[in-house]
């Protein structure tokens, strides 16, 4: 085993960190993260942890490029202090909907991005609900994928005996299917047209809907035009009640008033990415906290003990 367990976290969910913390009954080590005038960050680490196995808390939600090169830093800085072992633990990868070329001469950012962080320094990453799995190939250190899925089924078991899983498109039918069979519902899917980026639109329901309480499961929201969509279709097809469940409250753009305004009595999301103001600007949001998962996995992996018992 590495050395005492150290637990520090950047400026993008700190509220995360301390839950994580208070579930390890430890303390978050200080560290200063400022910004110059000019928009430079300076990182330093307050407290000693040579040959420590140290857990940095940060996910890369906006301002995506700040939080990211925050995170890079603080991983060189506890390289540079000795650190026995760091973990970079990112509850939200972001550019992970980059993993591939669509066009010619562009980038695969999800892959930089995994460069950036190992070369930062990094020993492990900590992850919740990859976009997509197979960005853990782009590491050349261990990657562990958690899922947020056990955290949400608690909370909707209640439901179960009267709902539908319903996966918003094609890509998200694994997902869904698991939900369903978790829950001994019934599958639908939402056959969508995607007309440009961050604009889709919900054509018709491949499944049985019909008086049913019908939950639209995806990874993220971002602009919520999916889900809104999504949601808008399953009432016309006859659904009595649709919800919306996601991992990652992203919510840019017009999502806040999209939901707002939209077909769903919920919208069940985790703290992975901070809410903030946006929590109060819709009374729809129903925030699960994803702190008790990574506070199991960063002792699992401090204690050398398996990590994949979190696994679903």
């Amino acid at each position: 085993m590495h050395g005492d367990l150290k637990i520090l976290t950047g400026t993008s969910n700190p509220a995360l960190a301390k839950a994580i913390c208070d579930h390890l009954g430890c303390q978050l080590t200080p560290a200063l993260c400022e910004t110059f005038s000019d928009g430079e960050i300076r990182i330093e680490i307050g407290d000693n942890v040579r040959g420590d196995d140290v857990f940095v808390v940060q996910a890369t939600c906006s301002p995506v490029n700040y939080n990211l090169m925050q995170l890079c830093l603080m991983l060189d800085a506890l390289k540079r202090a000795s650190a026995g072992r760091v973990t970079a633990v990112v509850p939200y990868y972001g550019y992970a909907r980059q993993d591939r070329k669509v066009s010619p001469r562009a980038p695969i950012s999800a892959k930089l991005v995994a460069d950036f962080l190992t070369t930062a320094g990094t020993d492990r990453v900590v992850t919740v609900d990859l976009h997509a799995g197979q960005i853990q190939g782009f590491f050349d250190v261990p990657v562990d994928n958690l899922y947020a899925q056990p955290v949400i089924l608690e909370y909707l078991r209640p439901y179960a005996g009267d709902i539908v899983i319903v996966s918003p498109d094609a890509g998200g039918v694994e997902r869904a299917r698991s939900f369903a069979k978790k829950l001994n519902a019934g599958l639908a899917i939402i056959d969508k047209r995607r007309d440009r980026p961050n604009q889709a639109s919900a054509m018709h329901v491949i499944g049985d809907v019909k008086d049913k309480i019908a939950i639209v499961v995806d990874d993220m929201i971002d602009t919520a035009g999916t889900m809104c969509a999504a949601g808008d279709v399953l009432l016309k097809n006859g659904a009595k009640e649709v919800m919306a469940c996601a991992t990652h409250p992203v919510l840019s753009g017009p999502a806040i008033e999209r939901l707002c305004n939209s077909a769903f009595s919920q919208v069940i999301v985790t703290d992975t990415v901070p809410l903030g103001d946006k929590l109060a600007a819709c009374g729809k949001l129903k925030v699960l906290s994803v702190a008790g998962l990574l506070a199991k996995a960063i002792h699992n992996i401090h204690t050398e003990s398996s990590v994949s018992v979190l696994f679903v």
